[in-house]
């Protein structure tokens, strides 16, 4: 049984995958479709890194793309989906645009509606409707790279939303639609 829902499972981040990629924004179709496509992630909370190529050959990698929604699971109650590829298009694109090898440092991947329940009883900076509760959003930063200079790449991008966060040190990229905002 485990065996049938391991395939069920890549089966369906597979079809997802392969829709997001006919329906891809403008700015991810600027990319080369035969170019292999690297995610290098480090979760903060949970250790775990990801590094390895998610596209190739035209192609989404359903295998490549369930380990990095495992390491971008929600990391208070162990919850995981299905994050859009473009999500990952787009850091691929903003480490391009800052030339470097470094990890997104993930401060946070997708959240359950509980958590993020949870943290907007805490705090009015927690949007209700979060991108990252449906698979959209993450909060980075990188080591050696300016706060300021990867919320830039990020806004270049055009990909969706970009939050500055200069105090709590990091940076927001969603692939909502396009705006931007300051937080604390």
């Amino acid at each position: 049984m485990p065996n049938l829902v391991r395939r069920r499972e890549l089966l369906t981040f597979g079809a997802a995958a392969g829709l997001t990629a006919i329906a891809a924004p403008a700015w991810a179709q600027r990319l080369d479709i035969w170019e292999p496509r690297r995610a290098v992630l480090h979760n903060l909370h949970t250790g775990e890194a990801f590094n390895e190529v998610y596209y190739a050959n035209g192609s989404y990698l359903p295998d490549a793309l369930a380990e990095a929604n495992r390491v971008m699971r929600d990391w208070r109650t162990g919850d995981q989906t299905f994050i859009d590829p473009a999500l990952f298009d787009a850091l691929h694109s903003i480490q391009l645009k800052l030339e470097t090898t470094q990890p997104f440092q993930v401060v946070s991947g997708y959240r359950s509606p509980k958590t993020n329940a949870m943290l907007r009883s805490r705090s009015k900076g927690v949007a209700e409707h979060s991108q990252h509760t449906v698979g959209k959003a993450v909060d980075i930063v990188v080591p050696g790279v300016d706060l300021a200079n990867l919320r830039d790449a990020a806004l270049d991008l055009g990909a969706g939303g970009v939050g500055y966060y200069p105090v709590s040190n990091f940076v927001h990229v969603d692939t909502g639609r396009v705006r931007q905002w300051r937080g604390a």
